[in-house]
């Protein structure tokens, strides 16, 4: 027996359908929160490579970079849907309570009827219009700009990045010097107390090589708070998330090797991303006269419309008769005077063009003034870099003499503590200049153009 009527299984499908239609919506607006509310993904080792590619994809201003492209990019779509044939409906109802009156010939006549109905499709088609030609010949050079946008954002991030990675390797390394101190002073510390409970030495050299070690766990206490406060630096420049250990891998044999640059190469500013970007403006700049030139020509639209008209004073009967009616128009519109509004516009745009020229020679001093400080830097640290190597090595071979000379018995032990300080500083000052050589070179290369991050 069916015990479900046909509008009672109408209202039970109906209900199904909905239902089904909010737990898709529902799920869909889950998975959406899930995706938004999902954290970036962590690295395990992270060399230089590393963190620059994963600052490229996941810091928030080159995501809001890519989001302005498709801004921009739909932008230029509803610009040129201007091109497209318009079409639109109009519906309206009307009922009036009193009906409008004329005299005719002395007489009062009434125009019209109680209820009116009128329905209307319309066909419009742009032919000639300044504002729709303008999307039309600039769209390629608008999409390219906010693409270059995004270019020089992932530029300076992977300049910035890689300076912040140096930075913090710098650091690193002199805590891994100070460590390496500790054990030694602990080992003199040591060597001094024998030395002085054997009643060889007086008291002062293990007070000495007490204060030394003080000195040196302060410092490396000193250098891991500075170290945490870089690494967060970091973190925030790649968009990593901040509650997670960010662990830095590097070679320190790899990164001499990459320290070597030719310092002959001339600038080419072609390859400058910010000329780049200053040609694009230029070309909308040239576009945006052209625009303003085309004030002077008329406007040219095709227009045409379709109407159902209903009129009755029975509103029952009001859509029993059509009255219909359809025109179509052409319409040409020319401003003839508008205060000088155009020529005012024109000179703008030549005065904007011609500021852009301004630009582009101010960027090429610019350039040239960047590059020569950059390459300077470079080459002064390069020979500190490669005297601070030697010193290193010297400070070695000083510190292992006068150690083997004091439990000889022949120097004092605070010359063991100044050839100590003397290879700690030696060693500190070399890898600072390490990684200044390497920041260094980044600017150069920068201002050569080579980063250029597509």
């Amino acid at each position: 027996m069916n015990y479900w009527s046909k509008p009672q299984k109408t209202t039970r499908l109906a209900l199904s359908s909905a239902f089904l239609f909010l737990n898709f919506i529902g799920s869909a607006l889950a998975q959406g929160i899930q995706e938004s509310s999902r954290e970036a993904p962590v690295l395990e080792q992270a060399t230089l490579q590393d963190v620059v590619a994963y600052a490229i994809k996941n810091q928030p201003a080159i995501q809001q970079s890519l989001i302005d492209e498709q801004i921009t990019a739909n932008q230029v779509r509803a610009k040129l849907a201007d091109w497209y044939p318009q079409i639109n409906f109009n519906y309206n109802l009307q009922h009036n309570f009193i009906v409008q009156t004329s005299i005719i010939a002395g007489n009062p006549v009434k125009l019209g009827v109680n209820n009116i109905s009128a329905a209307q499709f319309t066909l419009s088609q742009q032919i000639f219009n300044r504002d729709v030609l303008l999307a039309k010949r600039t769209r390629g050079d608008v999409l390219f700009a906010a693409s270059q946008n995004t270019v020089n954002n992932k530029t300076d991030l992977a300049v910035d990045v890689s300076k912040a990675f140096y930075d913090v390797l710098a650091t690193t390394q002199q805590i891994k010097v100070a460590d390496e101190d500790i054990v030694r002073l602990e080992r003199s510390l040591r060597d001094a107390e024998n030395q002085y409970k054997s009643g060889i030495t007086d008291k002062i050299d293990f007070k000495r090589a007490t204060i030394s070690l003080n000195n040196t766990r302060a410092n490396r206490k000193s250098n891991d708070e500075v170290l945490k406060a870089k690494l967060e630096y970091l973190k925030t420049l790649m968009g990593y998330p901040l509650n997670k250990a960010l662990e830095i891998s590097y070679d320190t044999l790899q990164m001499e090797r990459e320290i070597a640059l030719d310092t002959m190469q001339n600038v080419d500013l072609n390859a400058r991303i910010e000329y780049q970007i200053l040609a694009t403006q230029k070309k909308l700049a040239e576009a945006n006269l052209q625009y303003n030139k085309w004030s002077y020509l008329p406007n040219l639209s095709l227009n045409g419309a379709y109407n159902l008209n209903f009129q009755n004073n029975q509103f029952s009967d009001l859509y029993n008769k059509n009255y219909p009616n359809s025109f179509g128009l052409l319409t040409l519109s020319l401003p003839i005077f508008q205060g000088g509004k155009r020529k005012a516009n024109t000179k703008q745009a030549e005065w904007a063009l011609k500021r852009l020229d301004w630009d582009l020679k101010g960027l090429q001093n610019n350039v040239n003034s960047e590059y020569a400080a950059a390459l300077a830097n470079y080459k002064g640290n390069l020979t500190n870099l490669l005297a601070q190597k030697e010193n290193v090595e010297l400070a070695r071979e000083v510190y292992d003499v006068i150690q083997l000379q004091y439990k000889s018995g022949i120097k004092t032990y605070l010359e063991v503590v100044t050839s100590e300080t003397d290879l700690r500083l030696a060693r500190i000052n070399y890898y600072n200049a390490l990684y200044l050589v390497l920041a260094s070179k980044i600017d150069v290369q920068k201002a050569l153009g080579q980063i250029n991050i597509q």
